[in-house]
């Protein structure tokens, strides 16, 4: 079992993770290889059947699992933002029912919460509703972004009551009224099995209720991260497998090298800075880390697809790969700040 960022047992899954890395299958073999190795460990406390690793100590392993895996690992962080939604919660019977599972990695669970924080905001009706039905909460609508839904165990969603206070629960996948639909075709990581899950009449009850009802519950309990380093950490892990590719080709074209060490030097900087940030030492704000993430994702990846030539171009290449998987970070929990910043810079307006 890994037991931290520096354990040879991590690079030697990291190696694993890349020899199988695709970003259109559902990659079960890999995530089955992560819960063997102790990786769903690393997000829960020890009383909670975790590892308790630091957030510092997290960042790294992510940074590490994205450069190997880009798909593999974003499924992890819907997984762990389920986790971290009922190990935070003060339902004792669920988290006593999950919690085993989840840290073993015998069962998947992950998150449709968008709704609630940047995706279908803008609509006068909230996407998914909660009714008072007795000591229970009727569910009705859909959840429109939730990473491999056809395959949770468990889903943790939220719902809106018609007074606007909101609610988080736990679902079972197979609950009488869950329908998990097709996937999206997404430009990258269709492996992910992103796509809506619908709710009929779905009855909760208070055994599957993690917080609320109350108003913006996102904001309430433990692992109320969204927004937080995690897109920025996956951003700069993809950075790294594409700068890393530049360097092996700068061995043997000289031409190569200066990009090489350029991109290095920025991505050394940038990791200081979102180390720094995981400590709880912030240099920037977590607005201009994910910006800057963004930028050289976008960038290197491209200077990988330019060092690879027609050889990237062709599908199967990872630089190919790699380029679709970097545009995902212009929409994923990209704030507007970000998203602004993100537009000034390639319109090439410089402030």
């Amino acid at each position: 079992m890994i037991q931290h960022p520096s354990d040879p047992e991590l690079d030697l899954l990291c190696e694993q993770l890349h020899q199988l890395a695709s970003e259109e299958t559902w990659p079960a073999t890999s995530l089955q290889a992560c819960g063997d190795a102790g990786v769903y460990r690393w997000f829960l406390s020890e009383e909670d059947g975790g590892l308790g690793w630091s957030d510092a100590d997290v960042v790294r392993g992510y940074l590490k699992l994205s450069a190997a895996c880009l798909t593999t690992t974003f499924i992890i962080t819907q997984r762990t933002g389920a986790c971290r939604r009922i190990a935070g919660s003060s339902n004792e019977v669920a988290r006593e029912r999950l919690l085993p599972g989840l840290a073993s990695g015998a069962t998947f669970a992950t998150v449709g919460i968008s709704h609630l924080t940047t995706s279908r905001r803008h609509l006068s009706k909230p996407v998914l509703g909660a009714k008072v039905d007795g000591d229970s909460f009727l569910l009705d609508g859909y959840s429109p972004w939730v990473t491999g839904g056809v395959y949770a165990d468990t889903l943790v969603v939220g719902a809106t009551l018609e007074d606007g206070r909101e609610l988080l629960a736990a679902v079972p996948g197979n609950a009488p009224g869950v329908t998990a639909e097709k996937p999206a075709d997404l430009v990258g990581l269709s492996g992910s099995a992103t796509g809506m899950v619908k709710f009929s009449q779905v009855r909760i009850g208070p055994d599957d209720l993690l917080a609320g009802p109350m108003e913006n519950v996102m904001k309430a309990g433990v692992g109320a991260k969204t927004g937080g380093l995690e897109t920025s950490t996956l951003a700069i892990g993809l950075a790294n497998a594409a700068a890393a590719y530049i360097r092996e080709e700068a061995v043997k074209r000289t031409e190569l090298s200066a990009p090489a060490e350029s991109f290095a030097q920025e991505l050394s900087d940038l990791e200081a800075d979102l180390l720094s940030a995981a400590a709880g030492q912030p240099l920037c704000s977590t607005e201009q880390l994910r910006s800057r993430a963004n930028s050289i994702a976008l960038r290197s990846t491209q200077a990988a697809l330019s060092a690879a030539k027609g050889a990237g171009y062709v599908t199967g290449h990872p630089v190919g790969r790699w380029c679709r998987e970097a545009l995902f970070f212009l929409v994923w929990s990209c704030p507007q700040p970000v998203q602004q910043a993100n537009l000034c810079e390639l319109a090439g307006i410089v402030d």
